[in-house]
């Protein structure tokens, strides 16, 4: 089970690190067109397609790299207080009340809507250039399987943290310095509870 588990954590990694260059093309595309209209006075007529192209596949496809990591936003002032088994319940109960409807959702009109979009050879009508734009709209129901994909993986995670007090292993490769932080915080240790009131005063918020 753990090693299924740790597979789909592999997949949606792999998908997340790979579409994460995204951000380098959309770097190099925005700085282009900048350089392109202010200084050159030849502004660009697809920068504007391409910029929101690239984020959006940048946000679609890191979604169920984001899960797998655990690091979508949630209440962690109250979530962090609670015992493992009752982390999993709560989290076990948004699962299959909102996540799986609407991801399931998701999937099934995302699919409609990329496959009329193919059908009628969708261009972009945002620019005079007007790329097509049904190869984009095609990620939308490949988003919705993988973050399906990746629940399914979470809810098991929670059954057993549920069953054994513990939450099973994830893979992990990275990690906020201020998680780490706080973590090590809540253990007692003093030099860094120092240092986590140093982070705070330079970000403002001690």
């Amino acid at each position: 089970m753990n090693r299924f588990l740790l597979f789909i954590d592999s997949l949606s990694t792999w998908v997340g690190k790979t579409f994460g260059w995204a951000i380098l093309v959309l770097t190099l595309t925005t700085s282009y067109e900048v350089f392109s209209r202010y200084l050159f006075g030849r502004p660009t007529d697809w920068a504007f397609d391409a910029s929101y192209m690239l984020y959006g596949t940048l946000f679609m496809m890191a979604g169920a790299y984001t899960l797998a990591r655990n690091s979508h936003v949630r209440g962690d002032f109250l979530y962090r207080s609670w015992t493992p088994r009752t982390q999993a319940k709560f989290d076990l109960a948004l699962y299959f009340l909102f996540f799986f409807p609407g991801m399931l959702a998701f999937v099934y009109a995302g699919f409609n809507f990329a496959k009329l979009s193919w059908m009628m050879n969708e261009h972009s009508a945002a620019s005079p250039a007007g790329p097509p734009v049904y190869h984009f709209k095609a990620l939308i129901p490949i988003t919705g399987v993988l973050m399906v994909l990746q629940g399914v993986v979470e809810a098991i995670r929670c059954v057993v943290c549920i069953r054994t007090g513990e939450w099973p292993q994830r893979l992990h490769d990275v990690e906020e310095l201020d998680k780490i932080v706080l973590a090590q915080a809540e253990q007692g240790k003093l030099d860094v509870v120092r240092q986590l009131e140093e982070i705070g005063q330079r970000k403002g918020t001690v």
